[in-house]
Order: structure tokens, then sequence, then C-alpha cells
């Protein structure tokens, strides 16, 4: 059995909480922007540390007059917007405890949610998301609900007014690093979620902490970033707090469409994201590389790219491989940070594994990828690549203060300050959840002699073919995924003879693929998926794909379903993960015509 632990960079006063985050920053430089909030004509509006906390305060004291008491549980439900920020610090502030759920959940999801935290109130962003929650409401609840598009939070102003700022201060003192900050209910790919508990320690140690370790990225100067993911997962709800800890301006979008002309305006000098987006920017610049017929130039330049930051681990790149990278910047890599702000030097990877050819690719760009692991019951990163110590390809070693090991099943196991105390009213759930103190994951991983971590798979995603051979799906999907017009996969085989997978076309991507290759753009995904050329693509994808693994454990064969696989349709959780029983349930026809033969 490995282990490896770093020591902590910040001891955490036991006494300080995340509501008084808010009230340092302003004592200390009120003037300082922690907010940028767009101006609603593509520019963004600077929010001070003053204003922030006067805002904080005032929506808080809304929360005391409605009746909110400390301990007691606030739903919000919204999209990722500078008021999901606002009311979150408000929640605390009130000594309460912040119920996040994804805007994207059904009726019954927010039921849940809402029945099992016992939330006293709801705040959230449209009328439509105040119908769903009353919808939702246990029987006999009439609890209150805000929408912030229809001035709730005006409201919840009006009725502070008379509230006594002193009361604000008895309950921020009275919090400590082991009050309670929130209850996530984690989007399990089965069954019903359950509420982890994570305290204001836990979100406190790990921001202190990786402030002090990625000093390069939220300490420097002009330190900036744009926040795009949920708000409800809680990686990005990390990166909200370190925000603030490392006092780096802050911005909100959230909608995809828009988010290209968001990083241009905003200009971020680093931003958190999955590799699915990754995967976008670079399937994009390449296919509009092709319709420009620059196709084979781009090619040329990410294999450049690419040698280029792997010889960075090799003792740096050779005059050569120098002067063609000064090149293709020129031509190439310019414009791809273009695409991404034109400020952008860090990005934080999480979520899944980036493969190694996209991390490499962008640190050849100039943007460089630090990889990250983490869960829910980890307070999201348990480890990361530093810029210093980066290694291509793994999560990094642990960050300050906490410790990993891999047990002699190869199963990932986490202990430190940032780990949950439990589930939710579910003692059980809770004590199966540790071994010895330690956390299990049940992710499978390898720790290297220099204590860097390589996550390999999920111990309940393995699949057992019918002769016995042990298959990880992730190593698979993740290649596949990568492959421009793949939107979703997935490896199956469980008591099969051999390996097979369903895959899925990007409907984003598919359109300009299907004119880069002179094929009628209007086709749509099921009538492409019968093309011959689009067949041969994909064929194409899956050898890639097939070069990572050994003969007995590659894809002899795939179905493409007609449609993709996405959180609307069942089959992704909020964070993108698949809901395999789920896709296999509802596409076991697929499955069955894979091994018709």
């Amino acid at each position: 059995m490995r282990e490896s632990s770093r020591p902590p960079l910040v001891e955490v006063d036991h006494g300080r909480s995340l509501a008084q985050l808010v009230v340092d920053a302003a004592r200390e430089v009120p003037e300082a922007v922690s907010f940028r909030r767009p101006d609603g004509s593509g520019g963004w509006t600077d929010v001070t540390a003053a204003a922030f906390l006067a805002d904080v305060e005032a929506v808080a004291r809304g929360l005391v007059a409605a009746g909110v008491e400390p301990g007691d549980r606030v739903g919000l439900l919204s999209r990722t917007r500078y008021e999901w920020t606002l009311v979150d610090f408000a929640i605390w502030t009130a000594g309460a405890v912040t119920v996040p759920i994804y805007e994207t959940s059904s009726r019954d999801q927010v039921a849940w949610v809402l029945e099992d935290s016992g939330a006293r109130c709801v705040v959230v962003e449209t009328a439509v998301h105040a119908g769903l929650v009353q919808r939702a409401r246990p029987e006999g609840d009439d609890g209150p609900t805000w929408a912030v598009e229809d001035g709730g939070l005006d409201e919840l102003r009006r009725l502070g007014r008379d509230v006594d700022p002193a009361e604000l201060d008895r309950r921020r003192a009275a919090l400590t690093c082991d009050s309670p900050a929130t209850l996530i209910y984690t989007s399990g790919t089965t069954g019903r979620p359950r509420g982890c508990v994570l305290s204001h320690g836990n979100f406190l140690v790990l921001a202190e902490n990786g402030a002090a370790l990625l000093r390069d990225l939220v300490r420097r100067e002009d330190a900036s970033t744009l926040l795009f993911l949920p708000l409800a997962h809680v990686l990005a709800r990390y990166i909200q707090v370190l925000a603030v800890v490392s006092r780096t301006p802050l911005g909100h979008t959230s909608d995809p469409k828009h988010l290209a002309d968001d990083l241009a305006s905003f200009r971020p000098t680093f931003v958190l994201s999955v590799p699915r987006v990754f995967e976008k920017i670079y399937n994009g610049a390449e296919a509009k590389a092709d319709a420009a017929g620059r196709g084979d130039l781009f090619r040329r330049a990410a294999g450049v790219a690419e040698r280029w930051s792997r010889a960075q681990d090799a003792g740096g790149p050779g005059l050569g491989l120098r002067l063609q990278h000064a090149l293709f910047d020129r031509l190439v890599y310019g414009r791809v940070r273009a695409a991404m702000g034109g400020r952008l030097d860090f990005a934080v990877s999480g979520g899944a594994p980036l493969g190694e050819r996209l991390g490499h690719f962008f640190r050849g760009v100039g943007v460089t990828v630090l990889e990250g692991y983490g869960l829910t019951e980890s307070t999201a990163p348990t480890a990361v690549g530093v810029p210093d110590e980066l290694r291509i390809g793994t999560v990094g070693r642990p960050l300050p203060g906490t410790s990993v090991r891999v047990g002699d099943d190869g199963e990932v196991q986490l202990k430190g300050p940032h780990i949950t105390s439990g589930y939710w009213r579910d003692e059980e759930a809770t004590r199966a959840a540790f071994v010895d103190g330690w956390f299990r994951t049940g992710d499978l991983g390898h720790l290297d002699d220099d204590g860097y971590l390589r996550i390999t798979g999920r111990s309940k995603e393995i699949i057992v073919t019918a002769a016995g051979k042990n298959v990880a799906p992730a190593v698979l999907e993740d290649r596949l995924r990568a492959a421009p017009l793949v939107g979703q996969c997935m490896v199956v085989g469980d008591g099969r003879p051999f390996v097979g997978a369903l895959l899925t076309l990007d409907p984003d991507m598919l359109p300009l693929w299907l004119r880069n290759h002179g094929l009628p753009e209007g086709t749509t995904p099921a009538e492409a998926a019968a093309m011959p050329e689009v067949r041969a693509e994909l064929q194409r994808a899956v050898d890639s794909a097939n070069e990572a693994v050994s003969r007995a454990e590659s894809i002899r064969r795939f179905a493409v379903l007609p449609a993709d696989l996405t959180e609307e349709s069942g089959h992704l959780t909020p964070s993108l993960k698949l809901k395999r029983a789920a896709v296999l349930r509802d596409h076991a026809d697929r499955v069955e015509e894979i091994y018709a033969s």
C-alpha cells in the first residue's frame, strides 16, 4: 500500500468561517475589485470588496427577518451568476447552511433534496424555477421562495432593513470550522443522491492552502478568473471561495453559446473547466482550419506543440524544435490563445481525465492545464498539478495538509481536514465510506515513487468480459471523446465475448465536419450515423483509442446512437458523468446489435 502526503502551508484558526472572509477582504482593501458583473452591453462592472460585503449583509439581514435561524438549511437553485455567490455568502453570514440544487433538476429531484434536507426556504433564479420549487415542496411546506429575476433579492433587502447589524456579528462569531456550511447532494449515477455535509473548515483549509500552493495563478497582480461551470458543483464552489481568499477578481457566466464572447471581453488569466471543453476548443480550431484550407498547417502545428511540451520534461527542446515552435506561435498558437481571451496562462481541469495529448498540446500553445482530482466528499481537489512541478498525465501530488493512499486493490483513499464528516441523516452510508479513518473514493489509481497520483478508472465501472478480462472503460472513452465527431461514448462488454462501444455524434461539430467533407450540412445525427463517410471516421477514432490498450481490451464493434447522451435525456449527471445503467437500459437494443453475430 502506497501513501503520499504534503504538510500544510497554512494553519487555519478554528474560530474562522467562510462568512468572515468577505469581512476581512472589505477591511483590508475596501476598494479592491472582488467581482466583475456583466453590464448588459458586453462589458463588465466592477464590484468592490466593500460593496460586496454591504450587499451580502443586506441579503443576510433579509434572511434573518424571514425567520432563518442558525443551522437552518436554505435551498439555492440558479445558473452560475453573481447572485449565486452573493446569496451563498449571505446564507453563511446568517449562520445557515446552503443547499445547492442544479437548475436542470427534475421536479422529483428537487422534491427529494428539499424533503431530505428540510430546507426552510429557497432562493431561485426565475419565476419558472419558483414554480418548479412550489410543485416539488413536501405536503404542508409553505416556506418562502424568492426569485432573483422577479425582485426577490430586493424584497429580502427591504425585509432586513430593521434587523440590527449586531445580530449578524453574533451569528458570524458563533460559527467555527466545525460548523456545517453546505449540504451538497451528490449526483450519483445510480440511486437517490445523498447529502454530503461540508463544513466551513473543509473549504477554508483547502482554499487557504490552495492559494498558497497556486500563488502563481491566484496571487499575481493581474490575476482574474471567469467561472462558467455550475456553482451547484463542488469544484466551482471551491474556486469561488479560493477567489475570495486570494483576492482574485471573479466573473460569472452561464450560457455556453456566449462563452467565447465572454472570455474575449473578460480576458481571465486562469479558468476552471472540464476536459470536454478543452476537447471542443481543440476540435473546433481544427475544424475551422480545415474549412479555411489550413487543416494540414494546424495539424503540423499541433504536433510541434506536443513535441515542444514533452521536450520541456526531458531537458528542453533543441534549436530546430524551438524555431518551429516560434513560427507556429505566430501562425497558429496565438489564434488559439485569442479564442480563450488572449491573457489565459493557466487552466484547471477536473471532473474526468484530460489525456496527455491535450495536456501537452495546450502547454505547447501557451496555456498550461493543471489537472486535478477530487470528489464532493473531499471538498473538490485533493490533488492537483502545480506549475513548477507539473507532470502531465497525472493529477499531481496531494494538496498541502492532505494525504492520499492506494490500497492493495488499487482503490484511492483520502484523509485530511478537507474530508466530509459524513452524509446527512445516513449513518450507514457514512460508516461504509470510511476504513481506518480513510475515505474510500471507489476510484482506481496509482501513486508513483514521487507521490504523483494517476487515476486509472472507477472500481464499479470495471468491465469483466466473458473470458474474464478486466477492462477499465475510462482509458478508451477518454480517447474516443477526443475525436471531433464523437459526442459521448460508453464502452460495453460486461459478460460478453468482446468489448464494444456505443457512440453518439457531436451535434455542434457534425455540421462543420459535413461541410468540410462536401456532405449535406442539414443531415441529422440519425441520418449521418448511417453514412459510410461518417462510419469510416468513427472507425478511425476507435482504431486510435485501441492503440492505448491490449488486443483483449480493444473495441471490436460499435453502434451509433441516433441522438446525443445528455443530462436532459437522463443519461448524464449534472457533472457530465455517464449514468451507465440508464444508457444500458434505454439502448439495450443497440447493445444487442453489437453482439448479434
